[in-house]
């Protein structure tokens, strides 16, 4: 039960970078080190994720 707990949790903040990201490219300006940092987060979320899920399975 705590691991889909876990995958819950880290699919919201998995969106929430995803939205962070897509809100940073759609400044005139982005920060390029703010969106690479942004993408390196949301990698290792999914990575995360993707060995929890094999978990579970």
């Amino acid at each position: 039960m705590a691991i889909e707990a876990r995958i819950r949790e880290l699919g919201v903040r998995h969106q929430t970078l995803e939205r962070a990201i897509q809100d940073e490219l759609s400044r005139p300006a982005s920060d390029d080190l703010r969106l690479q940092d942004l993408k390196r987060q949301k990698l290792r979320l999914k990575e995360e994720l993707e060995t929890l899920k094999a978990q579970v399975h």
